[in-house]
């Protein structure tokens, strides 16, 4: 991955605290300050970031929970993983806001986003081979209309690139094959992936192109067609 601004510590750090911010609103009703003692860094740095939150049913089986992020960042990474995570937590429209009783079963993922890049080509055939499965997050915008899947998302679901273009097409609730339509934009970004394996357990970078090629290889799926 070329996208590697923090360190391993400085990402654990950013989980700690995501899990301390929803911790203290939703039980406390209480939103923290970035702390004074944060790594300098995270104070300087300034990336979009998203926090993930799934419910842990054993090692290999979670379930979504909630994710909310900031693409193109604004604030400083210390600020910006503080309300995403509360965001995650209580606003994400497809859930009930997290309850207490639920902050011992929830895994949290924080990732840090590289700056969105236009793919420019001369045909929506040449998007195939700019895009790694395993590197690169999506967003696609046409008119009022835009949506994000983070680089993650096509590896956990096995997906080809044209599948991952698909379906965040149908993100953005546009028709599947937007992509191919000249008056849409599509931008690739990276990001660096930090997760709790356990609910506030052992904290990891993940590797997306090895987990890519280990659970995907010879199976990647396309559900629709170009």
């Amino acid at each position: 991955m070329s996208f590697r601004p923090l360190t391993l510590d400085e990402g654990k750090y950013l989980v700690k605290l995501a899990r301390r911010a929803i911790y203290e609103y939703v039980v406390n009703g209480r939103k923290i300050e970035p702390p004074s003692d944060a790594p300098r860094r995270l104070f300087d740095l300034n990336y979009g970031v998203f926090t993930t939150l799934e419910v842990y049913h054993g090692p290999d089986l979670t379930e979504l929970r909630g994710c909310i992020g900031f693409p193109q960042g604004g604030m400083p990474l210390v600020k910006s993983v503080i309300e995403s995570a509360i965001a995650a937590a209580t606003e994400d429209p497809r859930f009930e806001p997290v309850k207490p009783s639920e902050l011992d079963r929830i895994v949290i993922e924080v990732s840090v986003l590289s700056p969105l890049e236009e793919l420019k080509v001369s045909s929506p055939k040449e998007y195939l081979s700019k895009i790694i499965i395993g590197k690169h997050g999506l967003v696609v915008k046409r008119g009022i209309f835009s949506g994000l899947l983070l680089p993650q998302v096509p590896v956990e679901y096995c997906w080809d690139v044209v599948t991952f273009l698909n379906e965040v097409c149908e993100k953005a609730l546009m028709p599947i094959t937007c992509w191919t339509d000249e008056y849409t934009t599509i931008y690739i970004f990276e990001a660096q992936i930090f997760k709790e394996l356990t609910p506030n357990g052992d904290i990891v970078e993940r590797d997306l192109a090895r987990e890519y090629e280990e659970r995907c290889k010879g199976r990647s799926t396309s559900t629709h067609s170009v």
